[in-house]
């Protein structure tokens, strides 16, 4: 039984780029275009009307553009978004992380000349993002909301309620998140912490943002991190992050020696690993898990030098990378958390960690930062 076209909403103010990727997109069976609309205003009226599986829109477009469009379907439609546009080149940093913030999945430059025969030199690409995001659940951008605060709320009512009784109050889901929590912050509490590791891919930067922005300048123990990201935006990524984070954000450099206080990424093209002595070392470029930097090869040399004193995160990505890695951390006796699957963009790396028992611990999105703040000066 053949599979029903993946519905898109082409939103663009150019009548010739518009025309060219309709031609693109209906050259391919797998997908129909349902609609079209030349702002954002205009595709927000339609949404509820065509309910889109994905929507791709330019990001420049007069009286609402793609940035707030954005904004708005993930506030009230959540849908996959496609970025096609002129403003996301590779040296178009800003406006590419702006854009995942605000809950784009992915972005497509478009060909800097214009011409159809240019597009048609990366029709194969765009298709395949088309159908790959057609496949991710997206949810309404969350409110920023801490766990203390949800668990505060409850008790305000009294002075005497205990947290088991608060917690009789609230719905089933947040009721697991919370005990979920609780026992997480007895380990970290147990567990002498000296560096945290995460490995994270598609979704990763507004959830990298999610769980580092909150931690305070004097963050007691080292960050390093894996994200797959397309080759020429690590550096962009980098910058993001740094204004939006107390901590420092930097790539790691061979040689350098893990600091408190700083998150260090991974270089494009190279695994990150650690020395006998615990300095960087930018390895082979062999691809591990189907990815280079591998989040399985970073977990593995963390867990070699740091042993029980290392945290391992897995957040959303698309794959399996980082799950064997993070199962090294807990076998040696370390802590290891998987974003669960509501929370994620993705649900394939944290999965896949998941079902091979190398998560002790699964959490929503919005509980890791808090959970860190717990982590005491080594």
């Amino acid at each position: 039984m053949s599979q029903a076209p993946i519905k898109v909403l082409l939103v663009e103010d150019s009548p010739v780029a518009l025309n060219i990727l309709q031609r693109l997109l209906k050259s391919c069976p797998e997908i129909t275009i349902v609609g079209t609309a030349s702002n954002g205003k205009e595709a927000l009226e339609l949404i509820p009307k065509l309910n889109p599986e994905v929507i791709c829109t330019d990001l420049t477009m007069k009286g609402m553009d793609g940035l707030e469009l954005t904004q708005q379907v993930m506030a009230k439609y959540p849908t996959p978004i496609l970025v096609i546009s002129n403003s996301v080149q590779i040296y178009d940093k800003k406006n590419v992380f702006n854009l995942l913030q605000a809950g784009a999945l992915d972005v497509f430059p478009k060909p800097k000349t214009g011409l159809e025969s240019d597009y048609g030199k990366v029709k194969k690409q765009l298709l395949h993002k088309i159908k790959v995001i057609s496949g991710v659940s997206v949810f309404r951008k969350p409110l920023r909301q801490t766990l203390a605060s949800s668990i505060n709320t409850k008790l305000s009512s009294t002075q005497t309620v205990s947290t088991s009784e608060a917690i009789k109050k609230i719905s089933e889901q947040e009721k697991g998140n919370i005990i979920a929590y609780l026992k997480a912050t007895q380990d970290i509490a147990a567990f002498p912490v000296r560096v945290v590791a995460i490995g994270v891919s598609t979704g990763g930067p507004r959830a990298l943002n999610q769980v580092i922005s909150p931690l305070p300048k004097n963050f007691p123990v080292p960050i390093i991190c894996t994200q797959h990201i397309s080759l020429g935006f690590l550096e962009g990524l980098v910058n993001w992050l740094d204004g939006e984070c107390q901590l420092r954000i930097k790539i790691a450099q061979q040689g350098e020696s893990p600091q408190p206080g700083t998150v260090y990424f991974a270089p494009e093209n190279s695994h990150l690993q650690l020395t006998s002595q615990g300095k960087f070392i930018h390895s082979s470029t062999e691809a591990v898990d189907g990815h280079c930097p591998s989040a399985t090869v970073m977990f593995q040399s963390v867990a070699k030098f740091y042993g029980r004193k290392s945290l391992g995160i897995l957040l959303t990505g698309m794959g399996r990378d980082g799950a064997t890695g993070m199962k090294a951390i807990a076998e040696i006796g370390g802590m290891t958390i998987a974003q669960d699957e509501k929370s994620c963009i993705v649900f394939g790396m944290p999965k896949a960690a998941i079902e091979i028992g190398a998560a002790k611990h699964i959490l929503p999105l919005q509980k890791i930062a808090p959970l860190l703040t717990k982590i005491q000066r080594p």
